[in-house]
């Protein structure tokens, strides 16, 4: 995979980040509806740098589809948490192969910080630690 291309993968995945994020927020409240709103915000960052990036290698940015399959319905406040944790490994996922595709410095230290991000964000989410986050 090339760099440009890891690029747009990630763009991809915080576009759907975004929707589904923004979907479980609708079903919670509290300290959980702020930390999905916070999350949302830090999705929203991570993609205009990603769109920042590309459009700076001339590459045309991905851009978002006007809706996104969810891996199940959310109904509540349980299955909110449980696709937002399902978008932060995937989105680890997606950051790994960023991390070994970056050729220039820049994006290895946004993917690097991203990853760990990423894997922060599960554990408050209710996933357990791992080795290492993004590999499956």
């Amino acid at each position: 995979m090339t760099e440009n291309e890891a690029l747009q993968a990630a763009l991809a995945g915080e576009h759907a980040a975004l929707y589904g994020v923004g979907v479980a927020g609708g079903k919670l409240s509290g300290a959980r509806f702020r930390a999905a709103t916070t999350l949302y915000e830090q999705h929203r960052r991570r993609r205009d740098t990603l769109t920042d990036l590309l459009l700076e290698f001339g590459e045309t940015p991905a851009a978002a589809e006007p809706a996104y399959e969810l891996p199940r319905a959310v109904t509540n406040a349980a299955t909110a948490t449980t696709l937002v944790l399902l978008i932060e490994q995937r989105l680890a996922a997606v950051y790994g192969d960023l991390v070994e595709s970056a050729e220039q410095a820049t994006v290895r230290t946004f993917a690097i910080q991203t990853l760990i991000a990423t894997a922060s964000t599960q554990l408050g989410w209710g996933g357990a630690p791992v080795a290492f986050p993004g590999q499956v």
